[in-house]
């Protein structure tokens, strides 16, 4: 073969002619031999004729023969090609030169935002190692970039805040990484995308011209209103509106003509003749059913009827319960969702009970009673040594989060409700607000706002056992312990007052992806009775001191709490037995073993540099101090979060612009929307 085409090419006409039968190859020839010098050049020269275009100021002080991976906003470099470029809030006001941009092949993750860069976001093809895209906060115009969607490693997508239009491309739900998208204050018009991969857990569609119905996909309907509002023709359970009754009607109303007369006319006749048939049947078996439905209630009420909502799906005794608990969206299996008649049994005899006693100012203008909550479809999210947690849908489409503390001991009605109306009075962003409570005699229901984003102990350990947890980046670290710690003196302020039950399975997601505490205070309803598994991981988050349940929780228990929960950030490791014991003093070299050990495995590169040395060092030093033995040698929260607070400092103080560090969870916590002087 090689030598007939070598005698081909030594005659010009055999060698065009051959040349016109093998075009396409001809074709893909000239192509390389067009691109191959720039490729050959190198990252060092796409930079510089990315920021020709982007950088018309000269804000960006990238010089040719210097290390670009030392250049401004480069954050990462492997094998001397630019991993990570983050260039934010730099005031660029150029446009993004495609051509340059898809020399960075080896690109993971890309930043701009921030910025004041125009014209259309260019096709990305050539970036197909890439995994996380900012381009936030600009004045982008035109469509939303198509290319984004052959990206098959892409996770992260955030294009919020430019002047994007057209539709948002169903092709979207090809990307089975996805795990956030946020599209909110732009312009899109059109339906929004049957978004349903099991990844997506932020996103955002607010402040845009959509319209039509949300799609009720599982993925799409664990989001609450804020991720569709600000879209006046968009209609469905999140927005509380009905799409039946909403606007036109979206059915279009086309002519139908028919083929011919006679046929129509045979057709009318026989439609004649079929409608009462049918109609007649379905009389029929809807009498039937009715019958049946009396016959079946009829015979419960012979029996010990008990609710079929909310309190059927937590009456039931052979029930899975999900691994965590607390108000995510994550884990457990459906309870009786279809059950809506009966009631609680309480004593209607004493004054004040049998309603739902709501406990802040602004909780009382909640549009919901106890009757809504009884006939809720309940699912269960999980149990706990306190009692069961449920996610509550309302006929209205308004969800929140139950806690029934069924085995818990049951204080006098006095005391119960003094201890919840403290609590109830707290309010601060990394709480879980408790709205309401409702007691009887044999009854305690306790109502919290609903967290869709699920819990810090489902972003370290996935969603399922089998999914492979790994430590998280120490910025990711520093920001998570930063509001888990002020959460917690918050509580420690309040006389008397303690979380008592501190893990990841209780620390929550909001909606800007803050930590929150959640089932705080609530210990002392604790049954001293009830068994407790030796192995189980909740007691190896407790201070020693006060593993024995009769024995009370102290500020300092939690303290040594926090220090286990940090230690499981850091390495990824559920304290399924006593780290401490296990560890003792060797406890920081564990720590950096476990980290190298994981850097080493994954898919992305590791960041073994002396500031993060250094900020990993501060944080095990804070760490060690809570889980000391002893506990008068604990340091207070104040001090913890003071601690903190400068380790953070200094890292913000050390880095020219946001860091997008590496890891498995780090691109998405750093760069999610937060105060600006939270940056990191």
């Amino acid at each position: 073969m090689e030598m007939s085409i070598s005698m081909e090419i030594k005659n010009p006409l055999l060698f065009l002619r051959y040349c016109s039968c093998h075009n396409l190859l001809f074709f893909i020839f000239s192509i390389f031999s067009i691109v191959f010098p720039l490729v050959r050049s190198g990252d060092a020269e796409a930079l510089l004729a990315l920021k020709a275009t982007v950088d018309p100021s000269n804000l960006l002080d990238w010089k040719k023969g210097t290390d670009l991976c030392q250049w401004r906003g480069v954050k990462e470099c492997m094998k001397g090609r630019v991993t990570k470029l983050v260039v934010e809030n730099l005031n660029l006001s150029g446009s993004l030169d495609g051509n340059a941009l898809n020399q960075l092949d080896q690109l993971r993750v890309l930043s701009f935002k921030g910025n004041s860069i125009s014209g259309e976001i260019p096709e990305l093809t050539g970036l197909f190692n890439l995994k996380s895209l900012f381009l936030n906060k600009n004045n982008f115009s035109g469509e939303f970039p198509s290319t984004v969607t052959v990206l098959h490693r892409i996770k992260v997508v955030v294009l919020a805040g430019n002047k994007l239009t057209g539709d948002i491309p169903p092709s979207l739900t090809r990307l089975s990484r996805l795990y956030v998208l946020y599209l909110e204050d732009n312009q899109f018009t059109g339906e929004i995308p049957p978004l349903n991969q099991p990844s997506l857990r932020f996103f955002n569609v607010s402040n845009n011209q959509l319209s039509g119905q949300i799609p009720n996909t599982p993925a799409l309907s664990r989001f609450s209103e804020s991720s569709f509002a600000g879209n006046v023709n968009l209609c469905g359970a999140q927005l509380h509106n009905n799409c039946r009754n909403f606007g036109p009607s979206t059915s279009p109303s086309y002519p139908i003509i028919p083929e011919n007369v006679s046929h129509h006319k045979r057709s009318k006749k026989l439609i004649i003749i079929i409608v009462p048939v049918i109609a007649g049947i379905l009389l029929l078996c809807i009498l039937t059913a009715i019958f049946i439905a009396c016959v079946r209630r009829r015979r419960s009420k012979t029996r010990d009827g008990k609710s079929k909502g909310i309190e059927a799906s937590a009456a039931g005794r052979g029930e899975e319960e999900g691994p965590s608990h607390g108000g995510n969206g994550g884990g457990g299996r459906d309870g009786n969702n279809g059950g809506k008649e009966g009631s609680f049994s309480w004593d209607q005899g004493s004054g004040g009970l049998g309603t739902l006693v709501f406990c802040g100012p602004g909780d009382q203008q909640m549009n919901y009673t106890l009757e809504d909550l009884l006939k809720a479809s309940a699912e269960t999210l999980g149990r706990g040594i306190i009692g069961s947690t449920y996610k509550a849908v309302m006929e209205s489409g308004y969800i929140v989060t139950v806690k029934r503390l069924k085995d818990s001991r049951f204080p006098r009605l006095e005391e119960f409700r003094r201890h919840v109306e403290i609590i109830g009075r707290l309010r601060h962003p990394n709480l879980v607000p408790l709205r309401a409570y409702f007691q009887a005699k044999e009854e305690r229901l306790l109502v919290y706002d609903y967290f869709p984003n699920g819990s810090l102990f489902s972003l370290v350990h996935g969603t399922r056992a089998n999914s492979g947890s790994k430590p998280l980046h120490w910025t990711s670290c520093l920001k998570i312990a930063e509001d888990v710690a002020t959460g917690l003196l918050h509580i420690h302020q309040n006389p008397g007052l303690t979380h008592g039950n501190l893990k990841s399975s209780n620390v929550l997601l909001g909606s800007d992806f803050e930590s929150c505490l959640t089932d705080y205070g609530l210990m002392p309803f604790r049954n001293p009775d009830s068994p407790e598994e030796s192995g189980a991981s909740s007691l190896f988050y407790r201070a020693p001191e006060c593993r024995d349940i009769r024995r009370p929780v102290t500020h300092q228990a939690d303290v040594y709490s926090f220090g286990v929960l940090l230690l499981e950030l850091l390495t990824g490791k559920t304290p399924f037995q006593d780290l401490v014991q296990e560890h003792g003093s060797d406890i920081p070299r564990w720590v950096r073993s476990v980290r190298e050990e994981e850097t080493e495995s994954g898919d992305e590169p590791a960041s073994s540099n002396e500031a993060s040395e250094e900020k990993l060092g501060a944080l095990l030093n804070v760490a060690m101090a809570c889980v000391s033995l002893v506990p008068e040698n604990r340091p207070t929260m104040k001090d913890v979060l003071r601690m903190i607070r400068d380790a953070r400092a200094e890292a913000q103080g050390s880095s020219n612009s946001s860091d997008h560090s590496p890891g498995r969870w780090s691109d998405t916590v750093q760069s999610l929307p937060r105060d600006e002087h939270l940056s990191i």
